[in-house]
Order: structure tokens, then C-alpha cells, then sequence
């Protein structure tokens, strides 16, 4: 395998914080890397170190290989609002199309209107008209769209739905590209990755395999390293005394083995201790009644509801607008229960507001109970955080009424955070040095502005201030957003032990899996189903009813066939009770049909010979794109003729079921 990317003795710093130091490693043709660390270790800076956006503090090298094509994912996408998808996607794809011909740019912009379909969306919309997640499509979008060789993906699922999610997946799985990318998400790392790299202490440390061994190695190492360090420390005790001891008459000690007794010394300090965060001394929840939030006959559409949405100061990028709840709550600390008390929370969905907007939740009724786990799930722009801001009171329902607990306290952790000042100092911001210190704000961060902390250390900071709060309902929207994977399994176990009820709207489904018991589905035209179970419940109880009502579809137009042929038949002077096969012979129902033609009967022939040759040849292509061993682009025109080929195949099934009744 050819070396992709070469990285030689690059370092990154931030004044006294070194994120890592005089690193380097290499990226093979086809590896599939996910990249691992704590938050405010240095991911995001050496994956713009690579994509040529940022520069090494010590120098070093970054060489690709030469003539492959590099695509890069950022966090934040910048793009025109008043452009159509297609249009953006086209300005941001300049450096692939300008050595492109006519049939090259056209071939390229067919290749775009495709992927943007796959992903639901229209490629005449205007960005302006997008959700956050649909916004993250058609950046992903622009990244697959070149067919680059090499992909750098700075957290490709944040704000993607799971049918995105999925779709995702699936293409990078059975993509020959190679992959450099940073996810929290455990089941798409699993899925999509081979070599799993950790960023640890300012070294790269890397491990071929799934998430589970790179936990078993890493043990591995860490325990191979305290054990190299306990080795050290007992010669040092000897070397020790020999720096004590007097040196004999005339003569003194030799300086190289001064010089070996430092460096011993240096070495037996350092121990690999794992922080991770602690949630030990956060108190549990407040006291919870019985009566915790009841919906009557909800129902909501912003369609003739101007009024409702007031004129606050936005708290996001477009379409967020705060609102007061009209019912009194406590909301992270805060009372709201009146005309002069806004809520800091915001009306995010959907994105920007229309008078025809159809109604996002209908005739809902739910009381919630004492220890609810419930998960909430939909695609995106479907209502969900708009669902939340009627549970906490930032918007009133169209119809039906919400009724609330009194010794209701509300922790709410929004997907967009909340903002802080940025000249304040972290202890400033949270003065609890306790806590800060079990959240990995150690001293030497104390006094950093906020303006200084990664995403991830942001977020980690926001929810210690949701949690030290005590709340006795947690609703967590997009709560894996920009938190590693460390963080993610500590704040998991604290909520399997969380003496409250909990509500999360999470595309994560690992998290899902593990946080919660049952599911509140939405289905779009405002209808939400409660689903029992898991996500990974969920979805193979999804995929067994689609395989349910297609073979229902397919029977109810064989039923529906059948009909208008033994019409036909009555007309034609028989009883209608006979039915004949292809042949003209009575079937083993006894029903009868008209016999066929000639030509007919020529079709037919015809028709069983192309089904059995077409099905040879979609088992062929399956286990082609199973093996993932062929090249790349014989990779790429299977997967074209498998879409084709699935299309012939209903047509001449749903003609040969025609034809055979």
C-alpha cells in the first residue's frame, strides 16, 4: 500500500498548554482512521494542521502523496444563505472543477444533485431554509462529491439525523477512500473504521482494530508503562545511594553517570495516571412529585401563530426566537412563570417560519412519569426541539393544554448551548473548585477566559452548570455533540443511576441504547408513537414492518388485479369462480383467468428467463460490494448498476405477477 500521508515531528501549543509535541505517523492507502482524545487535547488542531489550515509550532512535515485529491470537513460550515444547495455546493467544489472539461463539470454536477437527493434534500432550496442537520448535509455533500482519494472528517455525525447517519455509513464502509476522521458516535467508529489512533499525553499511540480493542491495548499499554516505571524507580533507589555515598581519596564521581541519575529521576516521575471525569460529588435530584409534566391533546403549528413568537434577541444563527412560558417552572435555576420572565431557551424548528408551515405535533397526549427514561427521535427539522420548548414552556400549544408539577426543576441542555462571557474566567463562570477539578478544569485552567476553552471543554463546562443545579427532570438535546468518548460513557453511567426523569433527543444511537427504555417517536405530520424499547429495537422493528407493508403493497395489487380479471372474465361469459394460470389450465386455487396470447405467452417465457438471469447477476454485485477487495472504480459502476438493476427487477417482477394470474 502506497503511503498517503507522512506526518514528521510537528507540535502544537497554546502558552503554557502543549497539546502535543514532536509528533509524527503515517496514513497507508485505504486505512480508516478515527482519531480519539480527551476534549482540549489537540484534535481539531492537528486535523488543521493536515488540511493545510493551521501550522505546526516546531516546523516538521505534512507530505501527501503526491496527485490524490484531499476533501476536508470542518465543524462549522461557511456558506452564501441566499444560494441554492446546488449553487453552494458547485462554489465550494472550485478547486476540483477547475482543470474539468464541459462533460467533466457536468458529469460532476449530476453526481452532486444525487447525493443531495439521497439526503432529502432539494437542490433548487435556498440555504437560508435549512436546519442545522440539513445545513451538515450538504457539507457532507460537498466533501463526497470530488470522490476524493483521501477524506479528512472533523465529527461527520454532530447534528446529522440517524437515516443520514446510516446512509453516511454505509458509503464510507464500502468507500476504497482513505479515511483521517474524529467521531464520538461508537457504532459509526465500529462500522466504518479500521485503526483506531489515540492522542495521549502530546503522543499518537495506534491501534489496528474496533473500539473494543483499542480499549484493551490501551490498557495494555498503560499498565506495561507504570510497570516499566516501578522497574525505574528501583534502580534509582540504587543510584541513589551511590550519590550519597563519599567518593573515595583523590578521586570523585564520574559525571556521565551524574548526568544517567537525572535523566533515572526525570523517568521515575512520570506515571500514566487516566483522569476522567467525576460525578461523584454532584448531589442527587430534588425532591419529585408525583406529578411530573402531563399533555392533554397537544397540538402545535406555527401556521397562524405569529403572535406567539415575541420579538427577544435571537440566541443562535437564524430562526431562534426566546420565548416566555406561560406557565411558572423552574428552567436551570431560573423561575419563569409570568409575562416578565424570558426563558433563555430558543424555538429552533423549524428553521424559518412560514405561515404555511404544517403542523408539528398533533392531538398529542402523555403524562410523563417518575423515572421515565424516554428517548426522542426524528429526523431533522420534524419538531423535536420545538416538542422541548412546549415541555419547558417556551412556547404555548395551539391546542390542548401542558400541565406541569410544582416541585418540577428542570435541567435543560440545549444543543446550542448557552452563551457565555466570554472575558470570564472558568472560575469566574463555575466557582465551585470541587467540581471544576472532577470536570478536568484543573488549576492551571482556573483562570483561562472561556474564550480559550476547545468546543468540547465548553460543553463539558455547560453541563456541570445544568447538573450542580439538582435538577429532577433532565432533558439533554444533542447531548453527544462535541464530547469525547471518555466523557460520554462517564456521563452515561451517571444517568443510569439518576434519581430524576430523564428526556434525550440524541442521534447517538449507542447512547440511546444504553440511556434509555422507551421512545417517543415523531413520524412527521405531527404524529409521535411510543415505542417500548430500545434504538436498536426500534429500527429492526422498523425494518420488519417495511418488509411487511411492501409485501402487503405487492398483495393488495395482486388482489386488486385479480379483481378486474375475473370482471373481465364474468363479462366474457364465465362463472368467475374458474381462474387459469399463464398456460390456460386451471390453477390449485380453481380460480379462473382469460388464457393468454400468443404474444402473451411469449412475454412470459421471456420474462422468466431475464428474472433468473438478472438475479444471478444482483447476487454477483452483492458479493462484489461485500467483499470491498475489487478496485475502486469497478466498485463505483456496481454500485450504479445495482440501483438499475433493482428498478428492472421490480418492473419485470410486478409484469411477470401480471401476466401469471
Amino acid at each position: 500500500m502506497a503511503s498517503y500521508l507522512q506526518i514528521e515531528n510537528i507540535s502544537k501549543s497554546y502558552g503554557p498548554k502543549v497539546l502535543f509535541d514532536h509528533i509524527g505517523f503515517n496514513v497507508n492507502e485505504g486505512d480508516k482512521i478515527a482519531l480519539i482524545a480527551p476534549n482540549g487535547t489537540g484534535k481539531t488542531s492537528l486535523m488543521r494542521i493536515l488540511a493545510g489550515k493551521d501550522k505546526s509550532d516546531s516546523g516538521g512535515q505534512v507530505k501527501f502523496l503526491k496527485e490524490i485529491r484531499i476533501a476536508f470537513l470542518e465543524q462549522d460550515y461557511d456558506y452564501n444563505p441566499e444560494a441554492t444547495l446546488l449553487d453552494q455546493v458547485m462554489t465550494g467544489s472550485t478547486p476540483f472543477l477547475e482543470h474539468l472539461d464541459d462533460a467533466g463539470r457536468f458529469e460532476y454536477e449530476h453526481r452532486i444533485i444525487r447525493l443531495l437527493t439521497d439526503f432529502g434534500l432539494q437542490p433548487a432550496q435556498q440555504m437560508k431554509e435549512l436546519s442545522g442537520g440539513e445545513i451538515k448535509r450538504v457539507a457532507i455533500t460537498q466533501v463526497l462529491a470530488p470522490e476524493a482519494d483521501f477524506l479528512i472528517l472533523d465529527e461527520p455525525t454532530n447534528h446529522l439525523d440517524v437515516d443520514a447517519i446510516e446512509y453516511l455509513e454505509n458509503y464510507l464502509s464500502r468507500s476504497r477512500c482513505t479515511l483521517f476522521m474524529v467521531t464520538h458516535d461508537r457504532y459509526f467508529l465500529d462500522r466504518v473504521c479500521n485503526i483506531v489512533m489515540e492522542l495521549d499525553h502530546g503522543q499518537v499511540y495506534v491501534y489496528r482494530g474496533d473500539y473494543a480493542n483499542f480499549l484493551e491495548k490501551r490498557a495494555e499499554r498503560i499498565a506495561n508503562y507504570n510497570a516499566e516505571t516501578d522497574k525505574v524507580r528501583n534502580l534509582l533507589r540504587r543510584e541513589l545511594e551511590w550519590m550519597h555515598a563519599t567518593p573515595c581519596a583523590r578521586t570523585g564521581k564520574a559525571k556521565y553517570r551524574k548526568q544517567a541519575f537525572w535523566e533515572l529521576k526525570d523517568r521515575a516521575e512520570q506515571v500514566h495516571t487516566v483522569r476522567q471525569i467525576s460525578m461523584e460529588a454532584l448531589e442527587g435530584a430534588t425532591r419529585l412529585g408525583t406529578k411530573i409534566i402531563d399533555c392533554y391533546d397537544v397540538s402545535f403549528s406555527y401556521e397562524g401563530n405569529a403572535s406567539l413568537l415575541r420579538s427577544f434577541p435571537p440566541v443562535a444563527e437564524k430562526g431562534s426566537l426566546r420565548e416566555t412560558p406561560p406557565a411558572a417552572a423552574l428552567v436551570n435555576g431560573r423561575k419563569t412563570d409570568g409575562e416578565g420572565a424570558s426563558s433563555p431557551y430558543s424555538a429552533t424548528e423549524p428553521s424559518v417560519w412560514s405561515p404555511n408551515s404544517a403542523a408539528l405535533i398533533k392531538d398529542f397526549t402523555y403524562k410523563f412519569q417518575r423515572y421515565d427514561r424516554i428517548g426522542i427521535v426524528g429526523r431533522n427539522g420534524i419538531g423535536k426541539s420545538t416538542f422541548i420548548d412546549l415541555l419547558i414552556g417556551a412556547l404555548e400549544p395551539t391546542a390542548g393544554r401542558i400541565e406541569r408539577g410544582e416541585s418540577l426543576k428542570i435541567g435543560y441542555y440545549h444543543q446550542s448551548g448557552i452563551q457565555f462571557d466570554e472575558n470570564q474566567t472558568v472560575l469566574e463562570t463555575v466557582s465551585n473548585l470541587g467540581l471544576l477539578n472532577q470536570f478536568l478544569f484543573p488549576h492551571d485552567m482556573l483562570n483561562n477566559p472561556v474564550s480559550k476553552l476547545s468546543g468540547g471543554e465548553r460543553r463539558r463546562l455547560y453541563l456541570l452548570t445544568i447538573l450542580m443545579q439538582q435538577p429532577n427532570l433532565l432533558i439533554l438535546d444533542e447531548p453527544t455533540n462535541d464530547l469525547d468518548i471518555v466523557t460520554l460513557n462517564i456521563l452515561e453511567e451517571y444517568l443510569l443511576d439518576f434519581k430524576g426523569s430523564l428526556i434525550v433527543v440524541s442521534h447517538d444511537r449507542h447512547f440511546l441504547d444504553r440511556v434509555v427504555d422507551h421512545l417517543l417517536v415523531f413520524c412527521g405530520d405531527g404524529v409521535i408513537k411510543d415505542f417500548v424499547g430500545g434504538y436498536t429495537e426500534y429500527r429492526s422493528f422498523i425494518k420488519d414492518y417495511e418488509a411487511e407493508q411492501r409485501k402487503k403493497q405487492k398483495n393488495d395489487k395482486l388482489a386488486g388485479q385479480t379483481r378486474n380479471d375475473d370482471a373481465s372474465v364474468a363479462a366474457g361469459g364465465f362463472s368467475g369462480r374458474e381462474h387459469f394460470s399463464a398456460s390456460g389450465t386451471k390453477n390449485q386455487s380453481g380460480e379462473a383467468k382469460k388464457r393468454l396470447s400468443y404474444k402473451e405467452q411469449r412475454e412470459f417465457d421471456a420474462l422468466e428467463a431475464d428474472l433468473e438471469r438478472l438475479n444471478a447477476e444482483k447476487q454477483e454485485i452483492e458479493t462484489l460490494l461485500s467483499e470491498g477487495t475489487a478496485p475502486y472504480e469497478q466498485i463505483r459502476a456496481a454500485s450504479e448498476r445495482y440501483e438499475a438493476l433493482k428498478a428492472e427487477l421490480d418492473q419485470k417482477e410486478t409484469r411477470w405477477l401480471e401476466l401469471s394470474l
